[in-house]
């Protein structure tokens, strides 16, 4: 499915677009003619800053039974104050895409049921892989070591940094010369820590 764009009036009662989203992965369709009974129901969903909807939605027979929990994906665009009108944009696709998007909160992954489909499959491997970068110890005074240079706006490229954690902002040094540096979603990125050989100092008794 493409991109559905409509003006903030459009939304009815949701102020939200995670408000809006869960309504609409949440009906009951009756069976009529040649259609069987669907229902679906959001049971946890997120949409941090606006930009990317998860939700693991609950699939059920006409009995309320449980087929299945899958997870559904939404590109999302929000700007109140567009210039056209139009608020809100989202694109949505279920984990069977193999969206692009992985940074699916666990809280939602623990729910989805299993499942067999190859690029599901890939998906919530490569969500479980961005929650364990995410989730990483990097203490005061760690060296870490990226998997390639990085090159910054003064024109140096670095590859291994000394962290120096200052409140809740990470400032890089590099480990073979001053400056100080950020890295945008830092967590994200692929990087080691170094294990540094420790040499213990050696005290000689007083004679």
């Amino acid at each position: 499915m493409g991109w559905l764009y409509m003006p903030e009036s459009s939304m009815g009662l949701h102020r939200t677009p995670k408000a809006y989203l869960d309504n609409q992965l949440t009906y009951e369709r009756p069976a009529e003619g040649d259609q069987p009974f669907s229902a679906l129901r959001v049971l946890k969903s997120a949409c941090p800053g606006n930009r990317t909807y998860y939700a693991a939605v609950e699939r059920y027979d006409e009995a309320g039974t449980r087929l299945q929990v899958f997870a559904i994906v939404c590109l999302v665009r929000w700007n109140p104050r567009a210039s056209d009108g139009m608020n809100f944009g989202y694109k949505d696709m279920d984990e069977q895409a193999g969206p692009c998007e992985a940074d699916c909160p666990a809280s939602i992954l623990d729910l989805l049921t299993s499942t067999d489909h190859p690029f599901a499959l890939d998906w919530r491997r490569r969500c479980h892989a961005n929650l364990r970068r995410q989730s990483r110890d990097v203490p005061d005074g760690a060296l870490i070591r990226f998997h390639g240079e990085i090159g910054f706006t003064d024109g140096s490229r670095h590859s291994e940094f000394r962290v120096k954690r200052e409140g809740r902002k990470i400032v890089l040094t590099p480990k073979d010369g001053g400056g100080r540096y950020t890295i945008s979603r830092l967590m994200d990125r692929n990087f080691e820590i170094v294990r540094e050989t420790k040499v213990a100092k050696t005290f000689f008794p007083s004679a």
